[in-house]
């Protein structure tokens, strides 16, 4: 049996070991700072889809690290830019489709 591969797919570990999946949804870059827009596969059916923002860092070795962002203010400001991006996505299909 084989599983459809997709390059969207992202899996992470986390400080404990523990892995989890994600979908890629966006990259967005505000001013010097870089962030990535992801979707857990692991949430319930019943659970509203809610995105994951992380900001991305070069650590010592020169590898991408994900980090949480601790700034609401900054949390919001990428969503918002998210969210705005996606709009006009949505508005670009829209088109399309007349």
């Amino acid at each position: 049996m084989t599983e459809d591969f997709r390059d969207d797919i992202i899996v992470l570990t986390d400080e404990d070991g523990d892995e989890a999946e994600y979908e890629f949804l966006d990259f967005i870059q505000m001013g010097e700072k870089e962030y990535v827009v992801l979707y857990p596969l692991d949430q319930q059916d019943d659970e509203e889809g809610e995105v994951v923002i992380f900001q991305i860092v070069a650590n010592e070795d020169g590898d991408e690290e994900y980090l949480s962002l601790e700034d609401e203010d900054e949390l919001y400001a990428v969503f918002d830019l998210f969210q705005q991006r996606q709009e006009e996505e949505d508005g670009d299909c829209e088109d399309e489709d007349e």
